[in-house]
């Protein structure tokens, strides 16, 4: 058991992210999981495992950039509840359109305790960058930015909060959030 631990301790980015990925893979193109009936089934299996290894916390305080400091304990915790709800709704709701065909692992840069894992998606033939931002938490790490195509979901969403933040505040913002979930749910 000793060696076990020994080895964990020393996976780089790539190698804990993988079986991440691969798992999510799994689901999405499970035949026992596919369909409208089953989604809140796979969505749950998704989260379940997305949290292992995605630190929604970290991506909310970064989304939220100075604000986060201005709000108190309960109120960031909505905030990371609603984030996650709306990357699950986003982000979950692309992935579920995977036909599994494969990631293809191209790169990984680590420079002290940050990381990114370049990968490839093959998806109906075209391929698409993806590159997974991690940090490092003791021996884990641990994604707090995707960057899909080019575009860094942590600096898309700063920038669509951050006029909401302008013209009507947290609260403003916190009912825009909950909205927006509300609607994918419809």
């Amino acid at each position: 058991a000793v060696t076990l631990q020994a080895n964990a301790a020393t996976e780089g980015p790539t190698e804990q992210l993988k079986p991440t990925l691969q798992r999510l893979i799994e689901i999405v193109t499970d035949p026992a999981l596919q369909g409208d009936a089953k989604k809140t089934e796979r969505r749950q299996i998704i989260m379940a495992t997305v949290s292992d290894r995605f630190d929604f916390k970290e991506m909310s305080k970064r989304v939220l950039g100075p604000t986060w400091r201005e709000i108190d304990a309960q109120a960031q915790e909505e905030f990371v509840r609603q984030m996650t709800k709306l990357l699950e709704n986003n982000y979950i709701g692309q992935l579920e359109n995977y036909s599994g065909e494969r990631i293809e692992y191209v790169g990984e840069r680590v420079k002290q305790e940050r990381a990114q894992v370049s990968t490839l998606i093959e998806n109906k033939g075209a391929k698409y960058p993806v590159h997974y931002i991690m940090s490092k938490d003791g021996d884990k790490w641990m994604v707090y930015d995707i960057n899909i195509e080019g575009v860094s979901l942590i600096r898309n969403y700063r920038a669509e909060f951050k006029s909401i933040l302008l013209q009507q505040n947290f609260d403003g913002l916190m009912q825009t959030l909950v909205a927006k979930n509300k609607s994918f749910e419809q």
